[in-house]
């Protein structure tokens, strides 16, 4: 009997997850696999876990939101060769369980995970050495990930985090930078910059999100222009909601596999959600293919 190991997060969705955890485990034993449960118990600690426990297990499977996700991923590649990541989502927003293709039923996503799903080779990036599943983010807004408060999470889902920004927009100041990006140079005035590899970002569809490729190499980069006029800052926040400014010059967008980030300032980074940290000098950089995760049809 396979042996797989469960690691979820109590506290996503609201706790819902307790719950569910007859029904998903339920689904493992069905589908043949021998299985070890383990309830995260603070920050970092999926991380760790799947970096000390994974090597004893031929799948691990994780539920949470798309923090839970990401921690589990940046143990994993801390090993040498780690096993395929399932994953069942229970936040309020679920960006990568869009990309993956998953159902947002649990007990259904739990079958997809235990093995009708396929576990395929996919990028992760890295900030700085941390990685990221799919986005690392600066500038306007970005900070609202990690600042909005959980209840108006669960409410409102991908809405709070607009809610959220608008709010912000008093206090938006742009970077100026240097951006270097396989052999190009790039200098101008941003409020808003996106390294991504996902169809989704804040439940919203980024520029282009159909030609996004898993495991191409390559991300999808998003730079919103500083605005001229208060007008234009609004139009920049609406950029960022339909991905149809007026001006379309406001909005850079290139593909690109590493990337290096200068400022005169620190430059604050969310990644996957989460505060990713500050750095003058930031390096994007795409793993291909690193991590073998389980993606419905």
């Amino acid at each position: 009997m396979n042996r797989l190991l469960f690691i979820y997060n109590p506290t996503s969705g609201t706790g819902q997850i307790k719950s569910s955890l007859s029904p998903i485990l339920d689904v493992f034993t069905k589908a043949g696999w021998l299985t070890t449960v383990y309830p995260t118990q603070c920050q970092g600690d999926a991380a760790r876990a799947a970096r000390e426990l994974a090597p004893q297990f031929d799948r691990v499977v994780c539920a949470g939101g798309d923090g839970t996700l990401s921690e589990v991923a940046s143990g994993l590649l801390e090993l040498e060769a780690p096993p395929p990541l399932g994953y069942i989502p229970f936040g309020s927003t679920n960006d990568c369980a869009n990309t993956l293709k998953l159902p947002k039923n649990p007990r259904e996503a739990a079958v997809v995970a235990a093995g009708t799903g396929s576990a395929v080779p996919t990028d992760i990036g890295r900030l700085n050495d941390r990685p990221f599943v799919y986005v690392a983010a600066f500038g306007a807004f970005t900070q609202v990930a990690y600042d909005t408060p959980q209840e108006l999470k669960h409410t409102f889902g991908h809405l709070a985090y607009i809610f959220a920004g608008i709010a912000s927009l008093p206090t938006i100041a742009p970077y100026h930078m240097q951006i270097e990006h396989d052999g190009q140079l790039l200098e101008d005035d941003f409020f808003f910059g996106m390294v991504s590899n996902s169809q989704s970002v804040g439940g919203l569809k980024p520029p282009k999100s159909e030609l996004v490729v898993l495991d191409d190499g390559l991300f999808e980069v998003t730079l919103v222009k500083k605005p001229l006029r208060l007008a234009d800052l609004a139009n920049g926040f609406q950029a960022l909601i339909d991905l149809a400014p007026a001006d379309p010059g406001a909005l850079v967008q290139f593909q690109a596999s590493s990337l290096t980030f200068t400022c005169g300032r620190e430059i604050p980074w969310t990644i996957d959600g989460e505060f990713g940290g500050r750095q003058i000098v930031s390096q994007v950089v795409n793993c291909p293919r690193a991590l073998q995760i389980v993606r419905g049809a």
